[in-house]
């Protein structure tokens, strides 16, 4: 029998960045350096330095859900963009905006929905949750802007829905810069309701 050569870096790469994609598609992994790295150990290739780029997995992502979950992808894109559509409507006073894989056409099985939002104060944020009785949790989370970064509040939401909504409370002037995509680093692309609105037809 015939010895297989070993897969070459790129070959490996490649595999990596495919089995990440099926991670965050079927297993819930939401972080993409948790999915590559589990990948790369499921893979045997732990040792590897030249991991795949978070721009290689997504593309792969975007390929798996067309390939394997076609009309279940719409189906969910739907769902849940018409629940960010309900939730950014309930928060209409901090001004809204969708980010994150429900925006990207990305979302997968368990992705939360991620809302930014730009006002003064973060307590208003949670005097409102509390009169509107919605269940959530407080947190803290830390974006990119250019060659620094910069913590935030966040809030997890219970809503109702079908998926818990990640808001995170910038100050009003910080509408102006927008931080970084984890997935290419550009600037995170974000939609106002009546752009999600748009998606939904």
């Amino acid at each position: 029998m015939a010895r297989q050569n070993p897969p070459s870096r790129q070959q490996m790469r490649i595999r990596i960045a495919q089995a990440a994609a099926r991670l965050m598609a079927e297993d819930g992994i939401q972080d993409f350096a948790l999915a590559k790295r589990k990948a790369a150990r499921q893979l045997g290739a732990e040792q590897m330095h030249n991991l795949p780029t978070n721009a290689e997995i997504e593309a792969e992502l975007r390929t798996h859900q067309s390939l394997y979950q076609g009309e279940e992808q719409v189906e969910r894109l739907r769902v849940l963009r018409r629940q960010a559509c309900v939730v950014m409507q309930l928060l209409a006073r901090f001004n809204p905006y969708l980010t994150g894989s429900v925006l990207a056409g990305t979302a997968a099985r368990h992705s939360d929905i991620n809302l930014l939002l730009f006002t003064d104060s973060d307590k208003d944020v949670e005097l409102f949750l509390l009169n509107q009785r919605i269940a959530y949790q407080r947190g803290e989370k830390r974006f990119r802007f250019g060659d620094t970064h910069r913590v935030v509040p966040v809030f997890h939401l219970q809503h109702g829905g079908p998926a818990d909504v990640e808001v995170a409370v910038f100050p009003t002037d910080a509408i102006r810069e927008s931080p970084r995509s984890p997935v290419d680093g550009r600037a995170l692309p974000r939609a106002r309701l009546a752009d999600v609105e748009a998606l939904l037809g």
